[in-house]
């Protein structure tokens, strides 16, 4: 225990630290090699675009994809925000019918929203109780003027990973481009777009050990419609996304896709042990606790446990200084509104308030998983001896009668 640092870090799926190979790739863009990527002329320029050429086919080697299906934006949310307009817009004289997921990420849902105000129709999908889709309602939602599926590989809350596959599949008999948020999922587990029939997904580098404002956006070539780009000015990366490259991010990307493609396997069994150990520490210990989505199709990194009979915020004020936690998305801590998530599922708003995010990575060790589950224990017990709610469930007292 006295290994531990503090506060522990169980928040994973929020963002993650730039490790320490990556930041050493990065520094020498800063002062040493700043040159543009654009600037053909001279050896500054020559130097900075062969670094992120390098960078860009490390992405590639990753995901398997040809690297000059790819460019970089600067971030997850810029890459949804490009495709699913851009795809609008391109798509806009065969129909307006767009299909999405409940469960999705509001980088997608928000998008979708606002294009619901610009004339589009919009069908979002409820899931399963599990977290997962039904893959034969999906595909009689698909209708002759559906111009575009958007459907994340892995949720960012509970873990869920979906059947790309499956999606993918039916997306291409129906001849309908297929988007995926694949923030969550790159890094973590096997990625591989074009083995799935995913025609364009997104990925952010901080998500998997790289720096924060840098992602990247696969297309795939044999596209008949392609995207309008979002950004004009320049032409740059394809034109897809013009302006100035941000080079040591580029650069920290490409390292940071090149250490997970390395290290990924190893990652993964390490990190589910301490999950695993985890939340059977907490089932065994709390009553009233069970775990959100699929338990047997989900990241290894993430447990989404709805703890009965508290509220999350005020069992997090009791170990904020010690414990980094969330209840639910990182974009939506702010908003003490119940996760989207979890109500897609079914969950009450009471159950939803009362979950909570744990997340796993690479740093994490075995004595911050039992640390971090001694504190989360007494936490929970400290608040539940408090609430008159408890004190009437453990009489037999219906509290919702």
């Amino acid at each position: 225990m006295n290994q531990t640092k503090s506060p522990i870090y169980l928040d994973y799926h929020a963002t993650t630290p730039v490790d320490e190979r990556v930041l050493k790739a990065m520094l020498p863009y800063f002062d040493v090699r700043f040159g543009n990527a654009a600037s053909r002329s001279h050896s500054f320029g020559w130097q900075a675009n062969e670094a992120v050429e390098i960078a860009r086919k490390q992405v590639a080697d990753l995901l398997l994809v040809n690297p000059n299906d790819l460019f970089f934006t600067s971030g997850a949310t810029e890459g949804l925000s490009m495709l699913l307009k851009g795809m609008a817009d391109a798509n806009s004289k065969k129909g307006k019918h767009i299909i999405t997921l409940a469960t999705e990420h509001h980088a997608v849902l928000d998008v979708v929203e606002w294009l619901g105000t610009k004339g589009y129709e919009i069908s979002v999908l409820p899931v399963n109780a599990d977290g997962s889709i039904d893959l034969e309602k999906f595909k009689q939602e698909i209708r002759k003027d559906t111009i575009l599926v958007s459907a994340m590989w892995a949720n960012n809350e509970t873990g869920v990973i979906h059947d790309v596959a499956s999606i993918g599949t039916i997306c291409k008999e129906a001849n309908v481009p297929f988007i995926c948020d694949a923030t969550q999922a790159v890094g973590k587990i096997e990625v591989h777009p074009k083995d799935v029939g995913v025609d364009m997904m997104v990925c952010s580098a901080h998500k998997f050990y790289g720096p924060k404002g840098i992602g990247a956006v696969y297309i795939n070539p044999a596209m008949k419609v392609k995207p309008t780009p979002l950004i004009h000015g320049g032409g740059h990366e394809n034109g897809y996304r013009s302006g100035t490259l941000n080079v040591p991010a580029i650069v920290g990307m490409g390292e940071a896709a090149r250490i997970c493609k390395e290290i990924g396997k190893n990652d993964m069994e390490r990190i589910q042990k301490f999950r695993d150990h985890f939340e059977k520490t907490i089932l065994n210990e709390l009553e009233e606790v069970s775990v959100n989505g699929n338990v047997e199709r989900r990241m290894h990194t993430v447990s989404n446990l709805c703890v009965r009979f508290t509220e999350s915020q005020a069992v997090m004020t009791k170990f904020r200084s010690k414990l980094a936690i969330s209840s639910g998305s990182a974009c939506s801590s702010a908003d003490p509104a119940p996760s989207h998530v979890l109500l897609a599922m079914g969950l009450s708003e009471e159950e939803a308030k009362a979950s909570y995010r744990f997340s796993f990575g690479r740093p994490t060790t075995s004595e911050e998983v039992e640390m971090a589950a001694e504190l989360f224990v007494n936490a929970v017990k400290e608040y539940r001896e408090q609430s008159p709610v408890w004190g009437m469930h453990i009489k037999g007292i219906d509290v919702k009668g």
